[in-house]
């Protein structure tokens, strides 16, 4: 493969275990999440999340969704209807925007605090080394951009953050959407066939692959079994690459 000028990484399966993901952030988050609406009614930010959650809210069409139905006078969102609506969010693994800005929030406290530590695969520190002496690097997540960031700057490894140019997320688009890796590419000023997106989801690639990038399925031990890889090249890590 000749050198490319993007390389684009999912996080989960992808540069970090999805065990990790879902056994230490996620539950860090759920078990914040009351505790961290509560002290922060006054924070601005805070409450444009949950005026973002509650226009998702009712968007939903699921009969069974907890209602974000009032307001609390001059205190905006109900912090009570806003906490069952993003629990039962993450009990369905929902890529809503709000949550995962929220979560990003939480995480950066427990990153901050020492806490949390961003744990990657062995070979992601060499090759985004490598990479970014050549092309550059970005990350493509449903996690929000700050909390990419997070696990890059307190990973295990030290600070990685001078290593990667760029973040995307949901406002980028959805994963599954080739507009969305269209957008990437005029973002970062390259022709789409300049650029290689890694993805241990063949659901993600083949719209990456549609909108003309190279693909490659990572498969990291761990990861769901996959049959079918649908065309893209399977590698198991990044070395040599």
């Amino acid at each position: 493969m000749s050198a490319k000028r993007l390389y684009l990484l999912d996080i989960e399966g992808t540069v970090a275990p999805i065990a990790f993901v879902y056994g230490r952030l996620f539950p860090y988050a759920r078990a914040h999440f009351q505790d961290f609406l509560h002290r922060n009614r006054a924070d601005a930010a805070v409450e444009a999340d949950l005026l973002l959650l509650a226009g998702e809210n009712r968007a939903e069409t699921d009969g069974g969704v907890p209602r974000i139905e009032s307001f609390t006078a001059g205190m905006g969102v109900s912090r009570e209807q806003a906490l069952s609506y993003l629990l039962w969010l993450m009990d369905r693994d929902r890529k809503s925007t709000a949550l995962k800005s929220l979560q990003g929030k939480i995480w950066k406290a427990g990153f901050e605090s020492g806490e949390l530590q961003g744990e990657l695969y062995p070979d992601v520190p060499e090759a985004v080394a490598r990479w970014s002496g050549s092309g550059r690097v970005a990350i493509y997540s449903s996690g929000s951009v700050a909390a990419q960031e997070l696990l890059f700057r307190y990973s295990i490894y030290g600070d990685l953050t001078p290593y990667i140019s760029s973040y995307f997320d949901t406002r980028t688009g959805a994963k599954i959407n080739k507009l969305s890796y269209e957008r990437i590419a005029a973002g970062m000023q390259i022709a789409p066939r300049d650029a290689i997106f890694f993805s241990d989801v063949t659901g993600e690639l083949d719209p990456a692959r549609e909108a003309g990038f190279e693909t490659r399925l990572v498969v990291r031990e761990g990861n769901a079994g996959i049959d079918d890889a649908k065309g893209h090249i399977r590698v198991g890590s990044f070395d040599g690459i």
